[in-house]
């Protein structure tokens, strides 16, 4: 292989692959198609929008992946095994194929494909439902190749670290120098939550890229990537993961900032656009003209690509190890089925059933890496981990509850209600008590093996 290490050391440019393909495993759907549209409604509100935004959509990642690290892969360790099995198997069906992989073949084709077609109308029916039959061909033949490229995970961090990746970068760093050189419109008035609340709206939508539970996954799959590349040593895997994650998050919030002043420039381009699909694609159609959509779709083609390879391969190994009996092909073939069936309910839809559920789901996420960073902190840490996750879980529900558009005004009362953040200052309180408890017992030392 040529590739094995010496001492659990990595040479600089495997490094740089290796961050390069964290930020590749993020950068996908969801990264490209909210920020345009969040700019745009945030108007002049847009610097607040945005930092709330970089708080959900880079700051946690970034700490969930050195969550990931200081657990040694094993975050979940200090649940009872049915909860944890329970709160990683509805991950990876969130991130796998119930939303954010189905999600990429949807904006590779929006984005990626449409603008090309003349006519995109033609649709057939089957078992009582509408299909489009452009997006169904698209999407069969997409999850088909991410279904290969998943089949072969060794050969993962090479091709999509060192080729799709860098390739990716160029065209993001060439439309971010674009946005700033090309005037674009007077930024416009913040619309809706925006006007009042836009940092509590910026901090919500960044919920939508997912990329908090994805750090949960990818922080695995990144710690075996270093240990088939020979870096088996605990603290060196820590090491790295944690470069990786700065790259990845470098390279995030260089993506997000120049999108959403793009969306806030866009003026008449972002007119009556239900996504920041349609935005992104409108620019620079305006501004680059048909060179520029082909640079565009491409661009967005190896962002959901390399994006939908990273969640299938992850999904098929965690179901495998969980279902031992079914091997890991089977497992990518059959998810790569359901997402291409799912990926035919079209995008505004997909996003819209998301929400409640990222509503609920988040806030666990968010607690479990805040746990692992205090576990020294806590009398009994085992009990932490339980009622924290316990608090956030239940409040949780009441926030997805709401966004799934149940009247629930009678909690109006809670602290950050109204803004969809209920769980945060109960879950801070539960957090707060779980570290003022002392042991009555010897404290004994918990080893995070």
């Amino acid at each position: 292989m040529g590739h094995k290490v010496q001492n659990n050391q990595m040479s600089i440019t495997d490094t740089l692959g290796l961050g390069f393909m964290t930020f590749a495993f993020f950068l996908g759907a969801g990264n490209l198609i909210f920020p345009p549209l969040a700019g745009f409604l945030a108007g002049e509100n847009i610097i607040l929008a945005m930092l709330g935004f970089l708080i959900t959509a880079v700051g946690l990642p970034l700490l969930t992946l050195i969550a990931v690290a200081k657990a040694n892969g094993k975050i979940m360790q200090l649940l009872p095994p049915i909860a944890a099995t329970a709160l990683a198997v509805s991950i990876f069906i969130i991130i796998g194929p119930a939303f954010a992989a189905p999600r990429t073949g949807l904006v590779a084709y929006e984005v990626g494909f449409k603008p090309f077609l003349t006519d995109t109308s033609a649709t057939f029916m089957i078992a009582g439902l509408s299909l489009n039959i452009a997006q169904l061909i698209y999407t069969l033949g997409f999850f088909g190749l991410s279904m290969v490229l998943a089949l072969f995970p060794g050969k993962l961090l090479d091709s999509v670290g060192k080729v799709l990746t860098p390739i990716l970068i160029l065209l993001l760093v060439g439309l971010a120098i674009s946005v700033i050189v090309i005037p674009g419109s007077d930024i416009g008035a913040a619309v809706g939550d925006y006007q009042v609340n836009p940092l509590t709206k910026g901090i919500l939508e960044g919920y939508n890229t997912m990329d908090t539970l994805a750090s949960l996954i990818f922080g695995m799959l990144i710690i075996d990537i270093l240990r088939k590349k020979g870096v088996t040593e605990p603290k060196a895997q820590t090491n790295y993961l944690i470069k990786a994650a700065l790259i990845a998050a470098a390279g995030l919030a260089f993506v997000y900032v120049s999108l959403f002043y793009l969306g806030a420039t866009a003026g008449d381009l972002a007119a009556g656009a239900e996504n920041g699909g349609v935005i992104l694609t409108n620019y620079v159609t305006a501004k680059f003209g048909a060179s520029g959509m082909v640079l565009l779709s491409s661009v967005v083609t190896l962002a959901c690509l390399t994006t939908a390879v990273g969640l299938i391969s992850a999904c098929g190994e965690y179901f495998n190890e969980l279902l031992p009996k079914i091997s890991y092909r089977r497992f990518v073939v059959l998810v790569s089925i359901v997402c291409a069936t799912i990926a035919n309910v079209g995008l505004a839809q997909l996003i819209s059933i998301s929400v409640p559920v990222l509503m609920t789901v988040y806030p666990v996420a968010i607690a479990l890496v805040a746990v692992t960073f205090l576990t020294e902190r806590f009398a009994n840490p085992k009990a932490a981990h339980r009622i924290v996750l316990s608090v956030a879980l239940f409040f949780g529900i009441i926030d997805g509850i709401k966004a799934a558009g149940v009247d629930v005004s009678v909690l109006n009362f809670m602290p950050l209600h109204n803004e969809g953040m209920a769980w945060l200052l109960p879950t801070g309180l539960a957090i707060l008590a779980c570290m003022l408890i002392k042991s009555s017992k010897p404290k004994t030392e918990v080893v995070l093996n």
